[in-house]
């Protein structure tokens, strides 16, 4: 299994007043964003090849209980895409699965797992991601 990229999931209590710093004083741009209850729930933000999402606590609230569990703001879930998301279910077999493996709204599979430090992992094959 390669990792092919590793980014950092903020969670926040709102977007809005985090932009800011991150778009002005930063330089970030945003390149994706998906409302929740009337406010941006979730944003990706990137700048050259770094790139960080920020999700707000209610939307991962929303997107799944076992992610959320006991989930604060300040908290920084891992998301890694990888080229094959049956090896990664082998490599992290014996892990905490917290979210079971699913296909989502824009077409990634993952799955996430609670690392034995209790850190949340996500782990996701992007169906237009080069094979």
């Amino acid at each position: 299994m390669n990792i092919e990229k590793l980014t950092p999931i903020l969670v926040v209590e709102a977007i809005e007043p985090c932009l800011p710093l991150w778009k002005e004083q930063l330089g970030f741009e945003k390149i994706t964003e998906v409302p929740h209850e009337g406010a941006l729930g979730f944003v990706i933000l990137r700048r050259g090849s770094t790139e960080i999402m920020m999700q707000t606590l209610a939307s991962c609230r929303a997107d799944h209980e076992g992610l959320a569990q006991d989930l604060r703001v300040g908290d920084v879930v891992l998301y890694a895409h990888v080229d094959a998301l049956d090896d990664a279910d082998r490599v992290t077999q014996g892990t905490a699965t917290i979210v079971p493996r699913r296909t989502t709204f824009y077409g990634a599979e993952e799955v996430f797992v609670r690392t034995a430090d209790g850190h949340r992992l996500g782990l996701s094959k992007h169906a237009n991601a080069p094979k």
